[in-house]
């Protein structure tokens, strides 16, 4: 236990005590708790430390990892897991597709039955809290899987809310609770000093090569000691620690920062022992990092100075610059107002199946551009389905914070979203209630497409 403890530490600092915790729930070889809910703040580690530790092996422990924000439907939700628990790859024998379908409470806890009984079995639920607008019976249904299947299955559910916000006019099963608590300060700088190697690379990396020899001269880097690299967390901390607690946009700031912070050592300007004068040399660079922690880009939510009105038309994209999660919202966006509900599996789940071409889907899709969806204008979607298809085409894993909703109501500001109805009574932004359109045309969509590297046309029924 003490070995595997020290391993997790080592990639997940300053957390021993929550790992040995789910380890003596599920590696010791004792039977599951039926249920565990984690719960804390987003950035404390709960998602990815309960993947590390509930990994699939070879002696049938078998875990699946589902994200109840796209699993949005009991179909995919049973699906997914099932595959998972199975230990079933997608392969062009089956057809890249699931060989059963299942819509039902029932169907699933038939096929979880038919598992091996000498296994243990795992199901880690992602943002848990979506669970509460989907089924009346899924969630109980969740908190008492040993008993409705004979098996050692357990379900951990991670969410951001307390579990006393579950629970309905019936009640719930009794389940155990672990709580993860923020990370204070002092973990928060033992944090970011593990960071000094990456640091440093990045100074080599971005060294600037001499004149005369055409090398890049490094010498200044032996002033980049271990004390300076934690005399200038410490500082950073000092500047950052009542703006924000998210530790990955911490680190991300303080690799950005630290580049700057350390040129007058390169240029011979400033010595190393001066941090006053070293940070009073970077404090334009902090008052930009500040106003744009969680914009990822460095720079603020700006519009041209030419006067062009975003209700015209030829707006065009490059007179705006949103923030890098804003463009992936808006792409999204886009997606679900031009595509069909019916097409987001085969466009969004990864390994959906071939869809048969059948003479009729074949004729129907021989369209002519009058008749194209991106022709006959946008289409109403709800936040549920938005918030699914940007998480199935943003490459990395983010939690959902208040800061990304209230992009959405930026876009809608900027009028590159627009309302189509809302629920007064249960505000604006309700998932299942509130309906967009995506404002914006194709050739917008493609220019905020190529700047993060996204094929909008890829995911466009059109153009299969």
């Amino acid at each position: 236990m003490e070995a595997f403890v020290k391993h997790i530490a080592k990639i997940f600092p300053c957390r021993d005590a929550f790992v040995r915790k789910l380890y003596q729930y599920y590696r010791t070889g004792d039977p599951f708790p039926p249920a565990l809910y984690i719960y804390g703040q987003s950035s404390t580690g709960k998602a990815s430390i309960a993947r590390e530790v509930l990994r699939s092996d070879e002696r049938g422990f078998r875990c699946a990892h589902i994200n109840a924000i796209s699993c949005y439907t009991n179909k995919i939700l049973f699906e997914t897991i099932a595959r998972q628990l199975e230990g079933a790859e997608l392969t062009q024998a089956n057809n890249y597709s699931y060989d059963r379908k299942l819509e039902y409470v029932r169907e699933f806890l038939a096929v979880l039955q038919q598992l091996n009984r000498a296994g243990s079995y795992v199901i880690v639920v992602q943002n848990a809290e979506r669970l509460r607008d989907m089924s009346y019976n899924l969630l109980p249904m969740f908190l008492q899987l040993p008993e409705a299947t004979g098996l050692n299955i357990s379900v951990v559910l991670l969410s951001s809310l307390p579990f006393e916000k579950f629970y309905t006019k019936t009640g719930l099963p009794p389940i155990v609770k672990l709580f993860v608590p923020e990370y204070t300060r002092n973990e928060i700088l033992r944090i970011l000093m593990n960071d000094y190697t990456l640091h440093l690379e990045r100074l080599v990396e971005n060294g600037e090569p001499d004149k005369n020899t055409n090398r890049k001269n490094l010498d200044w880097l032996s002033d980049v000691t271990l004390e300076f690299h934690r005399n200038y967390v410490n500082l950073f901390l000092g500047t950052f620690w009542k703006v924000c607690r998210d530790i990955k946009e911490l680190r991300l700031v303080a690799a950005e920062c630290f580049l700057p912070y350390c040129e007058p050592l390169r240029d011979g300007t400033i010595p190393a022992t001066d941090s006053m004068n070293l940070w009073r040399n970077i404090t334009k660079t902090l008052k930009i990092a500040l106003s744009t922690i969680y914009m990822r880009l460095g720079t603020q939510l700006t519009s041209s100075s030419r006067g062009i009105s975003a209700t015209t038309s030829t707006w065009m994209p490059q007179y705006i610059e949103l923030p890098y999660y804003a463009k992936y919202l808006l792409i999204a966006a886009y997606l679900a107002s031009n595509n069909a509900t019916k097409e987001d599996k085969r466009l969004f789940v990864k390994n959906h199946g071939k869809q048969r071409k059948r003479l009729q889907t074949v004729n129907a899709r021989a369209k002519v551009v009058e008749k194209m969806t991106t022709k006959l204008g946008p289409k109403a979607f709800n936040i549920d389905r938005l918030l699914a298809i940007f998480y199935a085409i943003l490459d990395e894993k983010v939690g959902l914070t208040c800061n990304l909703m209230a992009q959405i109501s930026t876009l809608v500001h900027l009028k590159l979203l627009t309302y189509t109805s809302v629920d007064r009574g249960s505000g604006t932004l309700d998932g299942s209630v509130t309906r967009l359109q995506c404002t914006v045309g194709l050739d917008f969509i493609m220019h905020i497409g190529r700047l993060v590297g996204f094929n909008v046309r890829q995911y466009l029924s059109d153009f299969f």
